[in-house]
């Protein structure tokens, strides 16, 4: 299976196990799972078959891991912007966590805070690494660190997903930390600021 036929699997269950399922007759569960044999058929009848090897293919080698497989069902693992409840329980979150954006959003960020927008939950990366690979996605990356211990000692409830993403309802710009000038967001100790991506 080639690179740009991965891709394209992979956008398009993305884009039907957490946007769209109703868009090629999909229904998820509550919790967002779907059988695999129907999405397969749904994804022929709509004109994009592929096959369960293929859909296995990008599940193993997703660099996010963004799908989880139960038996002959799949749901995404996060991100959902149609109503599910992935059931995880609440965690104990590490003291900093880490966000990736870039600059055209910092004014907002400082303003309102991190904001879920049109998905669940805003995410957040365990790591500078991780999180400067998500903001590359949109330009040249800006990190801000998140004062995850100081939410949760605060009563803002954290949920880890199987692949290690970070999930919570929001977060107030207070708990965030910046480098003024831009680039990579301030460390542990750093001054604190504001956010939202």
């Amino acid at each position: 299976m080639h690179d740009g036929r991965t891709v394209r699997v992979s956008k398009y269950l993305s884009k039907h196990l957490r946007h769209e399922p109703g868009r090629i007759g999909l229904r998820l569960d509550a919790a967002g799972w779907v059988r695999i044999d129907e999405l397969l058929a749904a994804a022929a009848a709509h004109g994009f078959p592929f096959t369960r090897e293929e859909l296995d293919h990008v599940v193993a080698v997703d660099d996010k891991q963004r799908f989880a497989v139960d038996g002959e069902r799949i749901r995404a693992r996060q991100g959902h912007s149609v109503p599910v409840d992935l059931a995880l329980p609440p965690a104990e979150p590490p003291p900093y966590l880490y966000h990736g954006t870039v600059a055209r959003f910092l004014s907002a960020i400082r303003a309102e805070g991190l904001r879920p927008m049109n998905r669940h939950h805003v995410h957040l990366s365990p790591d500078r690494e991780t999180a400067t690979r998500v903001g590359a996605r949109r330009g040249r990356p800006v990190v801000l660190a998140v004062d995850s211990g100081a939410m949760r000692a605060a009563g803002h409830v954290f949920h880890v997903t199987g692949n290690g993403v970070w999930l919570t309802a929001a977060v107030p710009a207070r708990y965030l930390r910046f480098r003024s000038g831009g680039g990579t967001g301030g460390g542990e100790g750093g001054k604190g600021a504001a956010g939202r991506s």
